[in-house]
């Protein structure tokens, strides 16, 4: 499914750079303003310095008049509006209706296989009963936001499929809008399966069995050599060790270091003696 995000009559030229950043961060980049105040806010510096490098989000962008023209092939639509409509449509948080409506895409995409492959086992056109009909499947998704000043119309949630409502604060239920983008995107995001998330350091390789052995015996000779281990009564000193440095999972790096480690330790107990 497309996932579009559209703002309607946006009044501060900011809130569409954050919202191009927010968006991109999440990685989606169809952004389509509705009558904003400023006919150049996609090229007004407050705007640009707001998308913080999202610069392409931007060059994308469409402004349009009407918000039909904003929802040309978009199929399934999300109202975001804090206060419920009298009329209007059902009013859940976006986690729970993400999981919703991507158990309906999967049970659409699962029908039609199911019919496909009875077509082709048959030879002939099937046609579906009420076992087989599913939900017919989304072109596309489209998250609406309204003014800043007055919020989303009434007519334009009534519209919708659903009124996405971010579970606040009760006493304090105020977002910006770049923040309130922010939010959909990351749960939406989530939803599709999300990004990995990325170690600050890549792996590093393990050490081999016989390198670990070899710095093990390199240990066992400084501890002699230090008066730490009792050759003649080493109890269970080095399977401690070894069992330690098993879990630990050492990188070749740091076998090097341990075995440096050992070598100061004897050099400083031959300077004693």
């Amino acid at each position: 499914m497309k996932t579009r995000f559209i703002l309607i009559q946006t009044s501060h030229a900011g809130n569409v750079g954050a919202a191009a950043r927010a968006m991109k961060t999440m990685g989606f980049g169809d952004l389509v303003l509705v009558a904003p105040r400023w006919a150049n806010v996609l090229r007004r510096e407050e705007t640009i310095q707001r998308a913080s490098g999202a610069l392409d989000v931007l060059e994308n962008a469409r402004i349009v008049d009407t918000l039909d023209e904003a929802l040309d092939g978009i199929s399934h639509l999300c109202a975001t509006a804090m206060t419920p409509r009298d009329f209007g449509p059902p009013t859940r948080t976006p986690r729970e209706h993400f999981e919703l409506l991507l158990k309906r895409e999967h049970k659409s995409e699962c029908s039609r296989r199911h019919l496909a492959d009875l077509a082709l086992e048959g030879g002939l056109p099937v046609v579906p009963g009420p076992a087989d009909e599913a939900p017919a499947p989304e072109t596309g998704v489209a998250f609406l936001f309204g003014s800043e000043r007055f919020g989303m119309a009434n007519d334009d949630v009534y519209r919708c499929h659903v009124a996405l409502s971010i579970p606040t604060n009760p006493g304090f239920g105020s977002l910006n809008l770049g923040a309130a983008i922010q939010v959909i995107a990351y749960e939406w995001r989530l939803a599709l399966g999300g990004f990995p998330v990325r170690d600050a350091a890549p792996a590093a390789d393990r050490a081999d069995a016989a390198q670990v052995a070899g710095m093990l015996a390199h240990w066992e000779r400084a501890l002699v050599d230090i008066g730490f281990l009792d050759p003649a009564a080493p109890k269970k000193l080095m399977p401690r060790l070894n069992q330690l440095f098993n879990r630990a999972q050492p990188s070749p790096e740091e076998i090097h270091i341990l075995r440096g480690v050992a070598k100061a330790m004897t050099e400083a107990a031959r300077a004693k003696r």
